[in-house]
């Protein structure tokens, strides 16, 4: 595999990209190496600038539900472009990708779009604590809401105090009326509402937990959320940036039955162009300015090329009927497919394989992984190999750990079959 054309660019992108990268999990700092640039894709497949070719798991981190440079997003985006990239002005656009979302989200009836998901949590946090005129906001340990500096809360000693800022530049009030709780731990919860329920503005979480590697929300979790936050006044939000059109047509409200009061979006929204949104019921969302008084903005918001991409992108969807169930039935395939690769009991039994629809990854520890406790007990090390040798055989999977698998509708069984030999090779070699 010929790499120089990649390392001269990334020595070139270290000298003014800090870390050579714009997001850090690109580095590859988690499992060593030096990352591939990438020079073009297309549907399941990227290639990099010496010309290696790799069956891409990573989908942009979810956006690519339909794979990559897919022709009727690509055509939607060039049409808007020669419209023009950005007014600063409503456009039809952004109310027929609205009237789409709205669609299929429970509860959603107006929405704010932004530029990104991050600014969809702020946006939301905002309006709740303004809604409600409460400060506090619980969120759950291991779950991941963007870089807004409440948000950027570390695993606590306890979920009954308050966060601990993880990032330099983080000031402890920033954080000081953010409560952690436990993923899938009802109980924690409840104790946050027995000594703080009166100050809780709203319950912030993953539906599926997408960034402590792929965990699912244990049977009545989401349901007992939604009791908690009733019964305390407090408003539930569901970040559904990752999940959201994702894991069913009407994100995880559909695919488990529970409503949540404001809904975060992002990724397949924006068809692989930068977007996020906020979605609510009218009362919630008419608080927002210029209607009401919680104040958001953002000059790109809505911006052209964003709204043509998702509106392609979820009409290609819609008008699939079959869409999701073959979509999880292939991502139930690679996850057998991946099971076999693991061989004997002496292997399996030092792997646990989450999946939920297109959405999964592989623990490198055995047993289960409900919380963001056991999904620190991986084998780190023995991920970081195994992703190596992975990518070596032409597999492109997320740089860490602790990132969801993405499986789009471009994959096919001959990436599926490259993918569970390479795993193979890469197990009986690790163990």
């Amino acid at each position: 595999m010929k790499t120089s054309k990649s390392r001269e660019a990334f020595e070139r992108a270290c000298k003014v990209l800090v870390g050579g990268v714009n997001s850090p999990v690109r580095a590859f700092a988690a499992v060593g190496g030096q990352p591939p640039l990438i020079s073009r894709a297309c549907g399941s497949h990227i290639i990099d600038l010496d010309g290696n070719e790799y069956v891409d798991y990573v989908c942009s981190y979810g956006p690519l539900i339909l794979g990559h440079a897919q022709q009727e997003v690509v055509t939607a985006i060039h049409k808007a472009v020669l419209r023009g990239t950005s007014f600063g002005a409503t456009t039809e656009e952004e109310v027929e990708l609205a009237e789409l979302v709205i669609s299929a989200i429970p509860r959603a009836e107006k929405i704010r779009f932004t530029s990104s998901g991050t600014e969809a949590v702020m946006t939301a946090l905002r309006l709740a604590r303004g809604v409600t005129g409460r400060r506090m906001v619980v969120k759950f340990r291991g779950c991941y809401h963007g870089h807004c500096d409440a948000m950027l809360v570390q695993a606590g000693s306890g979920a009954t105090t308050t966060g601990q800022p993880s990032s330099a530049g983080v000031p402890v009030g920033a954080t000081s009326d953010t409560l952690l709780a436990d993923y899938n731990d009802l109980d924690s919860v409840r104790c946050l509402f027995e000594e703080y329920g009166s100050e809780i503005a709203t319950v912030l979480v993953e539906p599926v937990a997408g960034n402590m590697g792929v965990v699912p929300p244990a049977g009545g979790f989401l349901q007992g959320l939604r009791e908690i936050c009733d019964a305390g006044g407090a408003m539930l939000i569901f970040d559904e940036v990752m999940t959201g059109f994702r894991v069913a047509w009407g994100g995880a409200q559909e695919l488990y039955g529970v409503q949540a009061d404001i809904t975060t979006l992002g990724k397949i929204i924006g068809g692989g162009m930068p977007v996020g949104a906020v979605a609510g019921p009218s009362e919630i969302m008419d608080r927002l300015s210029p209607l009401g008084d919680v104040y958001q903005a953002g000059t790109l918001s809505g911006n052209g090329p964003a709204m043509a991409a998702g509106i392609a992108t979820l009409t290609a969807i819609r008008n699939d009927a079959d869409f999701y169930s073959r979509l999880d039935e292939n991502a139930g395939l690679l996850e057998r497919m991946l099971r076999t690769a693991a061989g004997d009991a002496a292997v399996s039994d030092r792997l646990t394989f989450n999946r939920v629809g297109s959405m999964m990854c592989v623990f490198f520890r055995p047993g289960e992984v409900k919380n963001y406790d056991q999904a620190l007990e991986c084998d780190k090390n023995a991920f970081a190999k195994f992703f190596g040798k992975m990518l070596g055989e032409g597999v492109f999977l997320p740089p860490s750990q602790y990132e969801a698998w993405f499986v789009s509708s471009s994959h096919t069984q001959e990436d599926f079959d490259l993918t569970a030999s390479a795993a193979k090779k890469a197990f009986e070699e690790i163990f």
